[in-house]
């Protein structure tokens, strides 16, 4: 199998991950102190943001639409449900755990959007609202080229490797 040459990759700036982890820190940034000022992690808050979109949803559909890890949404839901921000809903299908935003839950929500949409607003100005809206709708197409590659078979036999080769 032939070695790519580091010059024949791209370069640092032009790396797809690199890009998108900084754009990622960049706009943390600007919402986390609206979300630290009510106690509250970047986990918690995709977790009630998600549950603010839908009357209650089940463990397994938060933790793939806020992608946080199946035992970390347990600490999270027991957090937050300490806190009185969720809670449980009673549900046919006994293996399914299914929480939704209470009214104090779903308050801290309109407070933080209340408090952070200033500053949303202000990048929607800056970076210009239609391309905020095209850079999302390509991120999403992004996301789901890239879950269609790894759900299809691998083709390339040539990077299998070989019994008693490396």
């Amino acid at each position: 199998m032939q070695k790519t040459s580091s010059r024949a990759l791209r370069k640092f700036e032009k790396s797809l991950p690199i890009a998108l982890l900084r754009s990622r820190e960049a706009t943390t940034r600007l919402f986390k102190p609206f979300i630290d000022s009510h106690d509250l992690t970047m986990p918690q808050w995709r977790v009630l943001r998600a549950l603010a979109d839908a009357d209650a949803l089940d463990a397994k559909t938060l933790a793939e639409r806020c992608v946080i890890l199946p035992p970390s949404l347990t600490r999270i839901f027991r957090g937050l449900t300490q806190r009185g921000l969720i809670e449980q809903v009673e549900c046919n299908d006994a293996r399914r755990h299914m929480v939704r935003l209470t009214e104090r839950g779903r308050a801290m929500f309109e407070d933080v959007v209340q408090e952070s949409e200033p500053s949303y607003s202000k990048l929607a100005e800056a970076f210009g609202q239609e391309r905020l809206d095209t850079l999302l709708d390509l991120l999403n197409d992004l996301r789901d080229t890239v879950q269609t590659m790894s759900d299809a078979p691998q083709q390339n036999t040539e990077t299998r490797r070989v019994a008693g080769r490396r």
